[in-house]
């Protein structure tokens, strides 16, 4: 019997954006493929099995303890050599569904950010560690991305073996934009002026991703400097009303989820971000691959990628005038610009799929 592996996360998008490459490698290695996740349903290549679960964002919704049962009876019949377990809440649930199994498959717990760091209010904090602490003897492996992560982890004993790795790889093919349009005609199709200075943010309208203290940058600057925001999510409109509360309502731009980023990271002329906190964000590499430079959040994950004044420029969370004056910086200084992105894309070099695909393996 070929050996089996289960991959479990909370959306389908999740396994689509960042693990097909290894569901291929363990089926071209023999091994039966299965994936069980939550979310919008959608077909996922190279999984021989789609369980779907019923996983709810809240921690505590009765959906994802139904997710654990199912999970639980799904391992019991089927018998995996080995779990890989992605995204916070589905490995939570994912291990808690282990407990008390008398024989159980290898676990592999992949942490692609805590939702916690050393500044989370106490009770946040306390609640997560908990969480994981709760879960670490069903780890057998866990597998961490930024260095905060990684000394959490080893300092907590959160699984009987800690190892950090640079992430699962960035396809970068997939963002190289090789159509032979003009920069001026990619922006006047999206109605952006040529001469303005755009910033590039694509992210998920969410608390943790703080959209409003770029907008709040944006007032902070000169009137030829556009912010596109990219996503979806709960606190688009939010935003949208605070931009024009203050009155950059044709300054800020909200195409929606985008499934092809090229053309705009194409006609941008740098990257910003204002995450609280990150993994190994995949969108800030995409941006330093391609040689713009980024205004970033001093948070983690950001931390491991950016080095202040050499591959990007760092400001204190939520501090939207430091913010603004990072990027006036970039503004006012184009061969600023260029040192800072042709080092972040040499940099990026060990991020790629094909760097860390084996390390991951």
């Amino acid at each position: 019997m070929p050996p089996k592996v289960l991959f479990t996360a909370s959306t389908y998008s999740h396994i689509l954006n960042f693990h097909l490459p290894y569901l291929r490698w363990f089926q071209d290695q023999g091994w039966i493929v299965h994936v069980a996740c939550g979310g919008t349903v959608a077909p996922i290549p190279y999984a021989d099995q789609i369980l779907h679960l019923p996983f709810e964002k809240r921690m505590s919704a009765p959906g994802n303890f139904r997710a654990s049962a199912v999970l639980r009876r799904r391992i019991r019949k089927e018998r995996y050599d080995l779990i890989a377990a992605h995204t916070a809440l589905a490995s939570f649930f994912t291990r808690m569904a282990l407990v008390g199994l008398r024989e159980r498959p290898a676990v592999a717990n992949m942490v692609h950010g805590y939702l916690f760091d050393g500044e989370s209010p106490v009770l946040k904090r306390s609640v997560l560690l908990t969480a994981e602490r709760l879960t670490a003897p069903q780890t057998d492996l866990l597998i961490t991305m930024n260095r905060w992560d990684f000394e959490t982890a080893q300092r907590y004993h959160l699984g009987k073996r800690v190892v950090n790795v640079l992430g699962v790889g960035v396809d970068f093919s997939r963002v190289c934009w090789t159509a032979m349009t003009p920069r001026e005609c990619l922006r006047e199709e999206f109605y952006l002026s040529p001469g303005a200075f755009v910033l590039i943010y694509p992210a998920e309208f969410s608390k943790r991703k703080s959209q409003a203290v770029l907008i709040r940058a944006l007032a902070e600057l000169p009137k030829n400097v556009v912010l596109v925001l990219a996503g979806d999510g709960v606190l688009r409109e939010e935003c949208r009303a605070l931009a024009c509360s203050l009155g950059l309502e044709d300054r800020v731009v909200f195409p929606g989820y985008l499934k092809d980023m090229a053309p705009w990271y194409a006609m941008a002329d740098a990257a910003v971000t204002a995450s609280r906190s990150e993994g190994l964000p995949f969108n800030v590499m995409e941006a330093m691959y391609l040689g713009l430079p980024v205004v970033a959040s001093a948070v983690k994950g950001h931390v491991d990628l950016i080095h202040h004044g050499e591959t990007g420029l760092l400001y204190p969370y939520g501090d939207s005038k430091a913010c603004a004056e990072a990027i006036r910086s970039l503004l006012y200084d184009r061969k600023l610009c260029q040192r800072l992105g042709e080092q972040a894309r040499e940099d990026m070099a060990q991020f790629s799929l094909d760097a860390a695909f084996p390390a991951v393996t």
